[in-house]
């Protein structure tokens, strides 16, 4: 009889253990939306729509008829603002705007996991200019959101190198507000005040290439001394623990996109062109994708923390983290990111 008591227990506590699971699972959400911003630099974030990896990889873990929405904004500011205000439940992003939500709802937003770490380059038209100390008062430069877009920060490590200690803000009031596409038009434009622009790919390429005069004042890498995470996945946490095979699925995407763009690059060029209608030619963009440190596609976060430091210093950050996991989700503590 005892036998039989402690039998019947154990069915009931498994019943209800898998009750629970199926309870769990039917509450997770079937339709999703995420926001990115333009660019190359979320190439895997393409490859993802296009094969529907992230729908793919959700059936897999028991969710078979999910929905992705995904929609593009120019900014990150406009992204984090989205994700605060409920609007979308996922972001593709830069870094200083994980690192800002992170702190501001003290963990409340956490990194899913990395995409790209392609570098990001200060280009100028302006002859004059060719470091830093060269900006006078009047010298623009297009940034995607203004003091707290990951070039802008950059901006802020490159100045305090350049003009020392407690000089990081120098160039603060020389930075103008200008998406990518829009900074672009106004570097082609010889009668814009826009001179210079911290460009994310393929923009970057297309100035170099296109606008007269355009040259290198710095690139990412010269600033954090290796490679940058420019675009990850982040959500709210309250996000995450309801979905947590969304979450999942999303990392096990990830890691198929940036394994296709490295086998086939060409087919992931083609999927950028029809998703993103970029008109640059695919011999271009592969060319562009031949440059130093443009196949930098990992979802490991990359020079996370030098970032987190700086932001401490100058006060933006009120928390300093003490690794890169404490912005991440405990999904990806598995990865050498840094």
């Amino acid at each position: 009889m005892i036998r039989l008591q402690a039998m019947l227990s154990a069915v009931i506590v498994a019943a209800s253990a898998l009750a629970l699971s199926f309870a769990a699972s039917a509450q997770q959400k079937t339709d999703i939306s995420i926001t990115r911003q333009p660019g190359i630099l979320y190439l895997p974030s393409h490859v993802m729509e296009k094969q529907h990896l992230i729908e793919k990889e959700a059936a897999k873990l028991g969710i078979p008829n999910l929905t992705v929405t995904w929609a593009n904004l120019n900014s990150g500011g406009a992204q984090t603002d989205a994700l605060l205000s409920g609007s979308v439940d996922i972001v593709n992003t830069g870094v200083g705007n994980l690192l800002l939500l992170w702190d501001r709802t003290r963990g409340g937003v956490k990194g899913i996991v990395a995409n790209s770490a392609l570098p990001l380059t200060l280009i100028t038209r302006n002859p004059n200019i060719r470091t830093l100390k060269d900006y006078g008062a009047n010298d623009r430069i297009a940034v995607p959101t203004l003091k707290v877009s990951t070039q802008a920060i950059l901006l802020q490590m490159a100045s305090e190198k350049t003009f020392g200690a407690g000089q990081m803000t120098k160039l603060d009031a020389n930075t103008v507000q200008l998406g990518h596409p829009d900074a672009a038009i106004a570097m082609s434009n010889p009668q814009s005040e826009i001179t210079s622009h911290f460009a994310a790919p393929p923009y970057s390429y297309f100035e170099l290439k296109n606008v007269k005069g355009a040259h290198v004042v710095l690139t990412s890498p010269d600033v954090i001394g290796g490679p940058l995470t420019q675009s990850q996945f982040f959500t709210t946490t309250k996000f995450a623990e309801a979905n947590p095979k969304v979450i999942a699925a999303i990392k096990a995407a990830t890691f198929e996109a940036i394994a296709f763009i490295r086998k086939d690059t060409p087919a992931a060029v083609d999927i950028y062109r029809e998703i993103t209608h970029d008109k640059m030619p695919a011999d271009e963009i592969l060319d562009m994708l031949k440059q130093p440190g443009m196949m930098e596609w990992t979802a490991a976060p990359q020079g996370t923390m030098k970032f987190a430091a700086h932001l401490h210093k100058v006060g933006t950050l009120k928390t300093m983290p003490n690794a890169w996991t404490d912005y991440y989700l405990p999904i990806t503590a598995d990865l050498p990111g840094n």
